[in-house]
């Protein structure tokens, strides 16, 4: 049997990962650690898979902006994945954690965007203008790679380390909201787990969605009206587990993901682990 290229074999290794739900070992080894292009293509696959099997997509997530969570991983620079309609819930709707291999969680702001954002220059003020609307968000963040041991092609390559939102339920104008300046506090089960800031996106959730309006643009796949896009962690992700988390972020309003179940055991497969 023929031997797959790097980007196909990178694509079988993590659709492998899903499948069987086991975790496999970083991809890097076969795309390389800084190739973003071949890292985007491995990514391409995977969403063309989905889409064949009945998906559709709905949005668009960004990756890295906080440095907090840079730092988790020792990465340098934001990177995004594509939001797919079975990855979306509403506030308070039960999320089984047994979809997930190592969940983590993160909240942050939704943009639902009201017009196509299609240019390779756009700025923070053409955000401002094409944003329907905002939302309280919490992501739940998975990996297909054991142990979270990631670097910037391993996460691109695995849509972002994607795995479902939550999405506040009422939404709010940006007309007199700081995003920059939107506080954030994530509880679980009542308790204190993560606190950030706007600032803590890139300087803004705006500019951030304007850098990913850039980005996608370039690769040929803009933004559109009606996308949901995920603007980036407020502050450091914690772990998952089941349990009630409640976000609640200045001016914007709250957000509840009650998590239920457990996450699947993680041992790992393919390749050095």
């Amino acid at each position: 049997m023929a031997q797959l290229d790097p980007v196909h074999a990178a694509e079988a290794r993590l659709r492998a990962a899903s499948c069987v739900h086991i975790a496999c070992a970083p991809v890097r080894d076969l795309i390389g650690e800084d190739d973003q292009d071949a890292a985007y293509a491995v990514q391409a696959l995977g969403i063309a898979r989905r889409l064949t099997e009945g998906r559709r997509v709905v949005g668009r997530k960004i990756g890295l902006t906080s440095p907090a969570v840079q730092a988790q991983f020792g990465v340098h620079a934001p990177d995004y994945g594509v939001l797919l309609d079975d990855m979306v819930l509403a506030d308070r709707e039960p999320l089984d954690l047994a979809r997930f291999l190592q969940p983590r969680v993160e909240a942050e702001v939704a943009f639902v965007l009201g017009r196509d954002l299609d240019s390779p220059t756009t700025h923070v003020a053409d955000v401002l203008r094409a944003t329907e609307f905002v939302l309280p968000a919490i992501e739940v963040v998975d990996s297909r790679i054991a142990g979270w041991d990631i670097r910037i092609t391993d996460t691109i390559a695995d849509n972002a380390s994607s795995g479902a939102v939550v999405l506040g339920t009422t939404p709010r104008r940006l007309d007199g909201l700081d995003l920059a300046g939107v506080g954030m506090r994530l509880d679980r089960d009542g308790a204190p787990i993560s606190t950030g800031s706007g600032a803590a996106c890139l300087g803004s959730p705006v500019t951030a969605v304007a850098w990913l309006a850039r980005a996608v643009a370039r690769r040929g796949r803009p933004l559109r009206a009606g996308e949901v896009v995920l603007s980036g962690a407020l502050g450091p992700m914690v772990a998952g587990e089941a349990g009630v988390y409640h976000a609640r972020l200045e001016g914007l309003g709250e957000v509840r993901a009650d998590l239920v179940g457990a996450a699947e055991h993680v041992l790992a497969l393919g390749g050095a682990a």
